[in-house]
């Protein structure tokens, strides 16, 4: 069994930072344009699209409906409101890719 290592958080400094090694825009520039790509993508989450980076993988919405959950603890039965919630689904290449580790 292969052990699962802890490692660091991308952030989005680390995304303008790549982006201002690789393309030559100004750090301010570069972070600029991670700013506009995710507001992007939230702005069409909010209108219940979603969203698909062909060979990364896509942001899903889904609408739960009401249910009936249990404490864990005391096992007394609680109404779940229904709500929307958020998946991401790696695409096969992603999945390959880290497969290789």
């Amino acid at each position: 069994m292969r052990m699962m290592r802890s490692v660091g958080t991308l952030t989005r400094a680390d995304l303008a930072e790549t982006i201002n090694r690789k393309m030559g825009f100004s750090r301010a520039e570069s972070l600029d344009l991670v700013e506009a790509i995710l507001d992007k993508m939230t702005a069409g989450l909010e209108r219940g699209e979603n969203v698909k980076i062909s060979g990364f993988g896509s942001f899903v919405l889904r609408d739960k409906n009401e249910r009936v959950g249990r404490n864990p603890k005391t096992g007394i039965e609680v109404p779940i409101t229904p709500r929307r919630v958020l998946t991401f689904r790696a695409s096969q290449l992603l999945k390959e890719q880290i497969a290789k580790g």
